[in-house]
């Protein structure tokens, strides 16, 4: 999930995600300094010597896809979070949007355990990005380059009973994009939704689809609670999480009931409990919808067990 707050950086961390109205210096800090290494169309560099080119569809149309992983230290050092399913991810994201990407998933697994060995890192959100080479016509890449960036995260997300608002802003169409695919021009549509709720007063942004439906936030999933029933947005529109299959398979084994489904806003308002999950936000409490109070203790409710049982889980499975 993305935060559009500015936070000013410190010395646990580097770096958050998308932060609207950050000069250069500040990214530079938070990201990367002089001995940060990354990895950049075949070969490892320091970041401050990597560039782009400035006549690429990537740039110039969003014409990109990318992935959002964490890794966790361990007992046996820094171990990637279901590395295997963000790689499949990434490659599929790239076979729908015709990006030539040739990587296997070992390799890519390979080379980003590599990339935080260069820079030390365990605790780390990793941002493998795929863009295509320049072409300024409205066809399919002819080639692509793939970058792998990694920063230090070892507090965890920094926000939870978030106050969230139904979005005007709508999640793009199904039949106008691949919203199955993590690409980066469909990120506008969440820099929209979310910079609006901050506006507003607001943590974040809860989105429709075309239909009126709730979708997602404006970077990752959702689920609401009744009676001890989870409730989750059904395919269509949003984009399956790997985070959303993760709390799926942790409610099959603590026996909690989940239904994917359609519903409106108003069905979720004033629920038990509600939570935005995803690699990077983990699982985080929603406070209200529309200054509408969900109703339970957080810690009492079965969204709350799903919460304790991912925390353990990342860093067992991580193992």
């Amino acid at each position: 999930m993305y935060d559009c707050t500015y936070i000013e950086p410190s010395h646990s961390v580097r770096g958050l995600f998308l932060f609207p109205f950050v000069n250069f210096l500040n990214l530079y800090n938070m990201y990367y300094n002089d001995d940060t290494t990354i990895y950049f169309d075949g070969k490892f560099m320091k970041a401050k010597d990597a560039g782009t080119d400035l006549y690429g569809q990537s740039l110039h149309y969003g014409y990109s896809v990318f992935e959002g992983i964490k890794s966790y230290s361990t007992d046996h050092g820094a171990r990637i979070f279901k590395a295997k399913e963000h790689y499949e991810r990434l490659k599929r994201s790239a076979e729908l949007m015709h990006i030539p990407f040739d990587y296997s998933v070992n390799q890519l697994t390979e080379l980003t355990y590599e990339l935080l060995d260069r820079n030390g890192f365990t605790d780390a959100y990793i941002r493998p990005l795929v863009t295509c080479s320049p072409n300024m016509s409205l066809s399919k890449g002819q080639k692509s380059y793939l970058s792998l960036l990694a920063w230090e995260w070892n507090n965890g997300y920094l926000a939870d009973k978030m106050k969230i608002m139904t979005s005007p802003f709508q999640r793009p169409n199904p039949k106008a994009f691949k919203v199955e695919a993590k690409v980066g021009g469909h990120y506008v549509n969440s820099i929209l939704a979310c910079q609006d709720a901050k506006d507003k007063g607001y943590d974040e942004a809860l989105v429709l689809d075309e239909n009126g439906n709730v979708a997602e936030s404006s970077g990752a999933n959702v689920f609401y609670e009744k009676d001890g029933v989870l409730f989750t947005p059904a395919k269509g529109s949003i984009l399956p999480g790997i985070t959303r299959q993760t709390v799926m398979e942790i409610c099959n084994e603590l026996n909690i009931p989940v239904k994917e489904t359609f519903f409106k806003p108003e069905e979720m308002r004033g629920a038990d409990a509600g939570f935005f999950c995803g690699t990077a936000a983990e699982i985080v409490a929603l406070d209200s919808l529309d200054d509408v109070p969900f109703t339970r203790n957080w810690e009492e409710t079965a969204s709350g067990r799903v919460q304790q049982a991912y925390l353990k889980l990342v860093r067992v499975l991580s193992l």
